[in-house]
């Protein structure tokens, strides 16, 4: 099942995806369910919107595949290497990325995003799943001078709209599936690499993070990128893909100048 959160005539709403167009819900399904209000809404007279903002956090996973950890001159990390985003930089499909005047170099970071359904603290790996509301694609934007030289992530990854999360929320997805993630900016292929390559399973993941602190519903957390990853600039538009969940688009613009 494929759940949008869109706006339509001035209001905001989620819906089932069903073809070309939107079973409108009573409310938002991770708190209310599917009841539907019997409305049906074409999705091109929609605009989409970031499926799901996180209650709390963002939690990131760092260098969780092997070739991009070798691409950042290190090895993996034993265990998962975690970083949180506020929830301040969560943007939807089509918003602007947009580039900050501190920094020189924003990188996009394809990946795969998992959307917590229920309060889950220590929670075991092979119960992991079970806490999952479903999955949606990422872009962990950063900016990479400013990674290296606060030696710290969290001013380099929490900037405003360095969180894109989109386009809708895929309930059903299956993680052993083969499912390939590319990132393409201008069409052009930068990243291409298969989810299960990952160095840390998704129930690994959340065993891991549920151990450290509690997950509440509509926490996401991104599961790390693959080797690629690189600088876009303005006017760039950046499409993440990933077999089964669509395609997130944005287009890159510089922030405004200090005044």
């Amino acid at each position: 099942m494929r759940i949008a959160r869109f706006r339509h005539e001035d209001a905001i709403a989620y819906g089932i995806l069903d073809e070309g167009e939107l079973v409108v819900l009573a409310g938002d399904p991770m708190f209310a369910g599917y009841e539907t209000t019997g409305e049906r809404v074409p999705v091109g007279e929609v605009t989409l919107l970031a499926p799901v903002i996180p209650r709390s956090k963002v939690v990131c996973v760092g260098k969780n595949y092997l070739d991009h950890a070798a691409e950042m001159g290190s090895e993996a990390p034993g265990e998962p290497l975690l970083f949180l985003k506020p929830n301040t930089a969560v943007i939807g499909p089509d918003e602007p990325i947009v580039r900050p005047w501190q920094s020189e170099r924003t990188d996009y970071e394809g990946e795969l995003a998992v959307v917590i359904g229920r309060i889950a603290k220590n929670v075991t790996a092979d119960a992991a799943l079970d806490y999952v509301f479903g999955y949606t694609i990422g872009n962990d934007v950063t900016a990479r001078d400013l990674q290296r030289s606060d030696g710290q992530w969290s001013r380099a990854k929490g900037f405003d709209t360095f969180c894109p999360l989109g386009p809708v929320i895929e309930t059903e997805f299956d993680l052993a599936g083969g499912a390939k993630l590319t990132t393409r900016v201008n069409g052009e292929v930068r990243q291409r690499g298969a989810i299960s390559d990952m160095i840390h399973s998704v129930p690994a993941i959340i065993e891991y993070v549920s151990a450290a602190f509690t997950l509440l519903p509509g926490d996401v957390i991104l599961t790390g990128t693959p080797a690629g990853v690189g600088p876009f600039v303005s006017g760039d538009v950046v499409e993440v893909e990933i077999d089964g969940l669509g395609i997130l688009r944005n287009t890159a613009r510089d922030a405004e100048p200090r005044r």
